[in-house]
């Protein structure tokens, strides 16, 4: 919308849909079926340059060559679709194109459909402006409005076709599941998101391979943030389209100034070693290693070294803070506290990139709420936490 591109809204809650539709009075005495049809009747329009249904009449109309005919025709231009209504009604006019919803609110109209329109699929929305002083107090309004079973059913009391809307609650509470190494780049953002928004958010950190069993399970979160993509596809059923988000390479922690001369994966192999890795089945840091490592014919002799495999790359690197470890297998995301007191060595190869993607929940009572979620982990504020904590930044299309 320009309003965003101006910087005016923050947040936009969709209300309802309108349709352009030709107007008659009820019974339709003189059959217009077509928009050819209007040529042999009065017609009355909103004027293209003030009201939004005129512009969009004449965009379309113009397109299918329809438009210098109608124009010309027509009687008057009007600067509102109650003022063409009126007429209609009042029988100034035999007919004009308004909105569907403003036809609903005439029992002395009623509306045609017609293709050259019926694409034309307009939003009403609700936006909260970017300096409001009370963003709380305004966001509970705007969510009233946009919910199903409290302002859309208004609206749809009177003509308009309502979205589907988010359900009612004055504290929405909504569970993110995401994986550990998304923790220290989103806590943050989250924290501020609940105050503005008045909600609270349930963050369950895990390993991704733990995350996905649950949800195979039944446990339903509103929303994913997954380590790496291949723990999304798992459950893409249960999840709208992902939207990535960020990226993170495989990277080898070792002891400052690196003792062991640990280079590459297959010197993890080495004689003595104690390595640590996360494990398969429960993280995708864990599964995205273990690949690695077959790829390259490693894995049994490297798994002979391994005396740790945790959940979560966080206990990885708490292991290497009690020196009980010479190397583990980590994302860079993992490191970005700690790299004055280790030594980090990048990995290569098909597969060391690691890409974490968003998604909301199929099933989510608060949809629209976990949508402003992803807008704002997408905001530029957001970008400079994922990237101070080692992320690489894939949002594409991100806000402000």
């Amino acid at each position: 919308m320009p309003a965003l591109t101006m910087h005016l809204l923050r947040e936009i809650i969709p209300l309802s849909r309108l349709v352009p539709v030709i107007a008659v009075r009820q019974g339709n005495p003189k059959n217009v079926q077509t928009i050819a049809d209007l040529l042999r009747v009065e017609v009355a329009l909103t004027n293209p340059d003030a009201a939004a249904i005129g512009k969009i009449t004449r965009e379309r109309l113009t397109k299918s060559g329809e438009w210098a005919a109608l124009e010309k025709h027509t009687r008057v231009f009007k600067p509102t679709v109650n003022d063409v209504a009126n007429d209609i009604k009042l029988g100034t006019v035999d007919a004009g194109i308004i909105w569907n919803a403003t036809v609903s609110q005439y029992p002395e109209l009623e509306l045609v459909r017609v293709a050259d329109l019926a694409s034309v699929d307009q939003q009403v929305a609700i936006g909260l402006l970017e300096f409001s002083e009370q963003p709380t107090a305004a966001l509970r309004f705007a969510r009233y409005l946009g919910a199903r079973d409290r302002g859309l059913k208004e609206f749809a009391s009177y003509g308009y076709e309502p979205v589907e809307g988010d359900v009612w609650a004055e504290t929405p509470e909504v569970v993110l599941f995401s994986g550990g190494v998304n923790r220290m780049a989103i806590d943050e953002t989250i924290e501020h998101f609940e105050k503005r928004e008045g909600a609270r958010v349930t963050r369950v950190y895990n390993g991704c391979g733990l995350l996905v069993s649950q949800m195979k399970s039944g446990q339903r979160p509103d929303a994913y943030f997954a380590c790496d993509t291949s723990f999304m596809y798992e459950v893409t059923n249960l999840f709208s389209d992902p939207v990535i988000i960020s990226a993170t390479e495989l990277v080898l922690l070792l002891p400052k100034g690196n003792p062991k001369s640990i280079r590459t994966l297959a010197d993890l192999a080495g004689t003595g070693l104690r390595i640590g890795v996360a494990n398969e089945a429960q993280s995708a840091l864990g599964a995205l290693t273990a690949r690695l490592l077959k790829a390259q014919g490693l894995l049994e002799r490297v798994m002979a070294n391994v005396r740790v495999q945790t959940p979560t790359a966080d206990l990885l690197v708490n292991q290497m803070r009690t020196g009980s470890l010479d190397a583990v297998v980590v994302y860079a995301a993992n490191t970005s506290q700690v790299r004055e007191v280790f030594t980090m060595v990048p990995l290569s190869g098909l597969g060391a990139t690691a890409i974490q993607p968003f998604a909301i929940g199929k099933n989510s009572e608060h949809r629209f709420l976990m949508e402003r979620l992803l807008a704002t982990l997408r905001e530029a504020d957001s970008r400079k936490k994922f990237e101070a904590t080692g992320f690489q930044w894939r949002a594409e299309g991100s806000r402000r």
